[in-house]
């Protein structure tokens, strides 16, 4: 399984359940990694998507509320049920996106972390671990990614954890 997320200089991922930089660039790249393959993530990640469960992936979504359901979804209410219901694919195409509580929890399980660094600082309220001060992360390709509309810099970083290595 891999992570994907989108961060600010301080390694802000949301403010009040919304991304905090806006980029087509970044969203265009989330589609291609994450086409054909399975997203999982918590019940307010997906519940902030405006079309519902996102087309052409599996989408499997951790959740505490008893009997939650929406069309196109898994639900789990444990972590290790919903990996457990993705041992079958390929771990490769499994991508771990959000939010805040899932990806502190299960980041440990993740191979990669692929992060757009925003050169910015904004508010929020939801962080992603700061991978840069993680020991076992260690960054495994940085590539340019450019400006947005509004002006902010940003580039691709992939990430490698160490624990996973063979």
């Amino acid at each position: 399984m891999n992570a994907i997320v989108s961060v600010t200089s301080d390694w802000g991922i949301g403010n009040e359940g919304r991304l905090l930089v806006r980029n087509k660039d970044d969203m265009r790249r989330f589609v291609d990694l994450t086409m054909g393959g399975a997203v999982l993530m918590g019940r307010s990640t997906f519940e902030s998507f405006p079309g519902g469960a996102l087309k052409g992936r599996r989408n499997v979504v951790l959740t505490r509320q008893d009997g939650y359901a929406a069309e196109g979804i898994e639900t789990y209410s444990q972590a290790d049920e919903a990996i457990a219901a993705l041992a079958s694919e390929d771990p490769d195409r499994v991508w771990l996106i959000g939010g805040e509580t899932v990806y502190h929890e299960l980041l440990p399980h993740c191979t990669r972390a692929y992060v757009t660094k925003n050169d910015v600082a904004l508010p929020a309220d939801a962080f992603f671990p700061n991978l840069d001060e993680d020991p076992h992360w260690q960054i495994e390709e940085t590539l340019e990614g450019g400006i947005t509309k509004a002006g902010i810099p940003f580039e691709y970083v992939t990430y490698r954890n160490l624990r996973k290595m063979s």
